[in-house]
């Protein structure tokens, strides 16, 4: 029996970068498993939708598919938006969990320093890990998780910041909260999949702050296409059906 499909589920951005790094995340997972169907659909933005490669999926033979959020928390989109696209009359389909914690995931982060010209772990180095944030109490646990994770590695501190909404440490209060901690140096790892509009705002607001780097989105690592694979692989034995 050959291998369902796996539907990579995106957020979307009206900035065409975000899908070229979706595109170049899923050439990566085909790249690692070949003769797996990998397939990308959005939610909102750009396309194809959701249903649009539902639809296609089931018209090419398939009768069962499974779909990976490219989401790293489990907050509304996850939670609300991503179940309400996946139902479908012709196939059965398992959604799997979203991408973080993960040490796949730190070590996406870890290369992306690297990549900047830090060493992982670096003592000197106080890190902001900022992503987009939400109002879900239970997302942002999650990144809390992922920090406290990573700080493990030997970086002076990592302290959380959201870019997206009004709680929590912004990326200005969280690089002066390193500073009071004593980082000779700081650097901001950006914790979104691809470039966009808050990608970009992370930037700036780092910059304007006195940070000395900010990494690049992690999409397009080897990390998080082997993620992606692991969180597949997971959802086949024991995912919840989502059939009409």
């Amino acid at each position: 029996m050959s291998a369902p499909p796996l539907l990579a589920v995106a957020h979307g951005s009206r900035d065409p970068r975000h899908a070229v790094a979706m595109a170049a995340l899923a050439a990566r997972v085909r790249d690692l498993r070949p003769g797996l169907r990998v397939e990308t659909g959005y939610l909102d933005h750009c396309g194809p939708r959701v249903p649009e490669r539902l639809d296609a999926l089931a018209l090419a033979g398939a009768t069962e598919v499974v779909a990976v959020p490219l989401l790293f928390t489990p907050a509304f989109h996850a939670k609300q938006d991503v179940p309400s696209v996946l139902r479908h009359r012709r196939l059965t389909v398992r959604q799997a969990a979203t991408l973080a914690p993960s040490p796949l995931l730190l070590a996406a982060l870890d290369s992306r320093m690297r990549e900047a010209g830090v060493r992982p772990g670096d003592p000197r180095y106080g890190v902001v890990l900022a992503t987009a944030g939400s109002t879900d109490p239970e997302a942002n646990a999650v990144t809390t998780i992922v920090a406290r994770e990573w700080r493990r590695a030997g970086w002076c501190a990592v302290v959380t910041a959201f870019a997206s909404v009004h709680q929590g440490s912004t990326v200005a209060a969280a690089v002066a909260e390193l500073r009071s901690l004593g980082a000779q140096r700081i650097a901001v790892a950006s914790c979104m999949l691809a470039p966009g509009i808050l990608p970009d705002r992370i930037t700036e607001q780092a910059l304007a702050a006195g940070a000395e780097l900010v990494t690049e989105p992690v999409a397009d690592t080897p990390e998080i296409a082997r993620l992606v694979l692991d969180r597949y692989d997971a959802a086949l034995p024991a995912a919840t059906s989502l059939s009409a």
